[in-house]
C-alpha cells in the first residue's frame, strides 16, 4: 500500500501567503506518512482579476511557483502534485491553467493542461465564469507511471466530461487526481456525486483536493476535499476549512475489484441509432 493527501487551501491573491499555508499543509501531509500529495486548483495564486492571474504566467522550467513545488517535493521526499498554477501561453491575454507532477527528486515529470473550460452563468446569484476568456485550453490527456500506480491527471470542470476519463483509463489509469476550486452553489448540487461516479464508473481511486472557503477576491468555494476508492467510498473527507486528509492506495484491492467486477470490459462501443 501507498498513502496518498488531499489539501484543501482558501488560497488569496498573494503568493508568498499561499506558499506559507501551503508549507505548513505539505507538512502535515508528511507526518500522515503521505507520499503522493495532491494541492488545488489555484494553490499559489487565486487572483483578483484573470488579468492579475494571466500576469503571474510562468515559462515552462522557470519561475517561483515552479521552484517552489520542486523544492518541497525533494524536501520531503514526496510526489507532489501542484494543484494548478499559471503558465504562459503563446496566445496574448491568455495563461494555460497546468497541473504539475513532481517527484521525491523534486523533478517534473509530468504536465497536464486544463482541457475543459467553465464558463458558465449560476442562475441562483447571477454568478458568471468565462474562463475561455483567458485561459488557453489545453488538449492532450496525461497518464503517467509512478510507484502509487498509473497516474491520471484532471482538474475541476473537467469532473463533468466522463469521455475525458475513459480516455485516460485506457491508457491504464488507476489513480486520478482533480485538484479543484468547485463553487459553493455548484458543489453542493453536483460535487460528491460526480467524484464518486468517476471512480466507481472507471474502477479507479479519486484524489479531489479542493478550494474550500471564502476568498478575498469574493469567491466562495465549496470544499469537501476527499478521496474516493475504486467501489465508490469515501475514504477521507474535509468538509470545510483548511487542512490535509489521507487515505490508503491499496493496489490489491483495486486489482481485485476489477478483476471480479470487469465493467470496464464490458463495455459496447458499436452501438447503432436505429
Amino acid at each position: 500500500m501507498s498513502r496518498v493527501a488531499a489539501i484543501q487551501m482558501a488560497s488569496g491573491p498573494n503568493v508568498q501567503s499561499n506558499f506559507d499555508s501551503a508549507i505548513k499543509l505539505i507538512e502535515q501531509a508528511v507526518k500522515k506518512d503521505a507520499e503522493l500529495i495532491v494541492l488545488p486548483e489555484n494553490f499559489a495564486l487565486m487572483a483578483m482579476t484573470e488579468e492579475e492571474r494571466v500576469s503571474h504566467a510562468e515559462k515552462p522550467g522557470k519561475g517561483v511557483m515552479q521552484d517552489f513545488l520542486a523544492n518541497q517535493a525533494k524536501k520531503h521526499g514526496v510526489w507532489l502534485v501542484g494543484g494548478t498554477i499559471p503558465m504562459m501561453s503563446d496566445i496574448d491575454g491568455k495563461a494555460r491553467a497546468a497541473c504539475l507532477l513532481f517527484n521525491d527528486q523534486g523533478v517534473q515529470v509530468a504536465r497536464y493542461d486544463k482541457i475543459h473550460m467553465f464558463d458558465v452563468v449560476l442562475q441562483d446569484n447571477a454568478e458568471s465564469y468565462n474562463e475561455s476568456a483567458t485561459t488557453d485550453a489545453g488538449d492532450e490527456a496525461v497518464v503517467v507511471d509512478t510507484p502509487f500506480g498509473r497516474l491520471g491527471l484532471a482538474v475541476c470542470y473537467d469532473l463533468r466530461f466522463p469521455e475525458l476519463f475513459r480516455t485516460m483509463n485506457d491508457y491504464g489509469m488507476e489513480i486520478c487526481v482533480l485538484p479543484s476550486a468547485f463553487t459553493a452553489i455548484t458543489g453542493k448540487a453536483h460535487w460528491e456525486p460526480l467524484v464518486r461516479a468517476r471512480a466507481i464508473e472507471n474502477l479507479c481511486y479519486m484524489v479531489a483536493s479542493a478550494q474550500g472557503g471564502f476568498h478575498i477576491n469574493g469567491r466562495e468555494t465549496y470544499g469537501n476535499s476527499m478521496i474516493v476508492d475504486p467501489w465508490g467510498n469515501i475514504l477521507d473527507r474535509l468538509p470545510n476549512g483548511t487542512g490535509v486528509i489521507v487515505a490508503d492506495i491499496d493496489k490489491a484491492f483495486l486489482t481485485r475489484t476489477r478483476k471480479n467486477f470487469p465493467v470496464l470490459e464490458h463495455r459496447r462501443l458499436n452501438c447503432k441509432i436505429s
